[in-house]
């Protein structure tokens, strides 16, 4: 096995030892997003020369005895919705065109500046992460990296398929109802949402707050949990996050399982789940069985509410949030300034928003109206509240919830894309978990008969990522699929 194809962990204790330079892995990294990235499209934006020179600078102080932070030079992909100081950041939107932020959202100051993580790109996103197949991106689509056919998933899609093309180490996206942990199923790789003020969302150009959490992809569990010890934590820029104290979860990867319990909703198996995806989360479940795990089932009657209380919900925070989009405030203001400033300011949006950031700000706006606010919003809120309340209950009874995370596989470009509804629909079974503000694990499980992956969620109870990453460090290492790469046509 060549370093090309080591995990995080493994490629740190190379270069701990002085085995492994990280200006080579740097180049090597580059080498291969040269080769494959233009079929691919996972980046918007690379940084060759500014990387290297950090690797270089990087290598001569570890070779002086210094030290180099706990990323050792790894290389890190960004998402175009966190802010980078110095950086451009659009949120592959038309309307941020030259924007470049004066300050560093949290998680890239802790993971670039603290722990000297190397930032090699921008990864490719929906506009303003709205999506579900990265269609929406103004600079046009990603695609699947086990088949150029396929999406990668949204909205962080370039984030999922840099990890899965093996083009990173290490890449950051952010979750509203799946955002994260949809690319990362789609694509074969290992993604954590965190709970709900868990990790800072400061320098997140989020489009629904209450539902939004950044958090890591990687190729296996054990850098998952490496990248969440670092940028997990209260922070004095965001003042929704928890004081409770961050675990050491790499330390806690390998505790036996055999005492843990775990809950199957038996909703989350029924239609709209397709039975390659049923059968491969049922054999994963058998495995984590073999370990001693026991399998209780359970019922969560509010499945079939989620999708709408999501939406309602999203949608009314996205309204809000996109009016600072105008032109004046943020954004580029059209050159046409004939009329009154709303004139200007709906010439401004109209020509630089995508259809589908119109259509959740105009659905919004209506949920957000006086005539329709407490029949809609409030109403949404209340079921928000069973919800919440529904998996409290459950987690009383198990450590954890195990179900697929995605109702199917990987659907082909362009298949969903004049199907908004249904398009909506396919986060059914990683919305609640936003709705809630739990914490969801998701990493693959098998593959389709187009050999494309399927992945596994496992839902924990609030602020317990332990416990979801050491059940899914023991299923990974029982699959094995971590270890298996796509071949991309160059």
């Amino acid at each position: 096995m060549t370093h090309i194809e080591l995990m995080g962990y493994e490629l740190i204790e190379k270069i701990k030892n002085h085995e492994l330079k990280i200006q080579d892995l740097i180049q090597d990294k580059f080498d291969l997003l040269e080769e494959t990235d233009q079929k691919l499209h996972a980046f918007v934006r690379v940084f060759k020369e500014k990387a290297l020179e950090k690797a270089k600078r990087l290598d001569e102080n570890h070779k002086k005895g210094k030290s180099i932070g706990k990323l050792y030079g790894l290389p890190l992909a960004i998402d175009d919705g966190i802010c980078v100081k110095g950086y451009l950041t659009t949120c592959c939107s038309k309307i941020l065109e030259g924007y470049i932020p004066s300050f560093s959202s949290t998680v890239s100051e802790k993971l670039v500046e603290q722990e000297n993580a190397i930032f090699i790109g921008v990864a490719n996103m929906d506009e303003f992460a709205m999506g579900t197949s990265t269609e929406t991106s103004c600079y046009g689509p990603t695609y699947n990296p086990w088949n150029l056919d396929y999406i990668p998933g949204g909205a962080s899609g370039g984030s999922g398929a840099c990890i899965a093309a093996n083009l990173s180490i290490f890449s950051l996206g952010s979750d509203t109802g799946g955002s994260l942990r949809c690319p990362a199923s789609y694509c074969g790789v290992v993604g954590l949402k965190p709970t709900s003020g868990r990790v800072s969302k400061f320098g997140l150009a989020s489009y629904g707050n209450s539902l939004a959490q950044i958090g890591p992809i990687t190729k296996c569990v054990r850098d998952c949990a490496l990248l969440l010890e670092i940028i997990a934590g209260q922070d004095s820029f965001d003042q929704t996050t928890s004081p409770i104290k961050v675990d050491k979860y790499t330390e806690e990867l390998e505790i036996p399982i055999d005492k843990k319990i775990l809950g199957i909703p038996k909703e989350f198996f029924e239609a709209p789940v397709d039975s390659i995806v049923k059968q491969a989360v049922m054999e994963a479940i058998d495995r984590l069985k073999s370990l001693g795990v026991k399998i209780i089932d359970i019922s969560f009657p509010y499945l079939e509410y989620s999708i709408p209380t999501y939406y309602i919900t999203a949608f009314s925070e996205e309204a809000s949030n996109i009016a600072k989009f105008e032109g004046l405030r943020y954004g580029k203001m059209n050159n046409n300034l004939d009329g009154d400033i709303f004139d200007v300011f709906s010439r401004t949006r109209g020509e630089k928003l995508g259809i589908e950031a119109k259509r959740r700000a105009l659905l919004g706006s209506y949920l957000l109206s006086e005539e329709y606010y407490n029949t809609f919003y409030i109403k949404a809120q209340k079921v928000r509240t069973l919800i919440k309340r529904e998996f409290q209950q459950i987690f009383n009874h198990c450590d954890a919830i195990i179900c697929p995370t995605m109702p199917t596989t990987a659907f082909k470009l362009g298949e969903l894309k004049e199907d908004p509804l249904k398009m909506y629909q396919m986060n059914i079974l990683t919305c609640p978990v936003n709705i809630a503000g739990l914490p969801a694990l998701t990493l693959p499980c098998g593959f389709d008969n187009n050999g494309l992956p399927i992945g596994v969620q496992l839902i924990g109870d609030y602020f317990n990522e332990k416990d979801i990453l050491n059940l899914g460090y023991f299923l990974e290492q029982e699959l094995k699929i971590f270890r298996r790469f796509p071949k991309i046509p160059i």
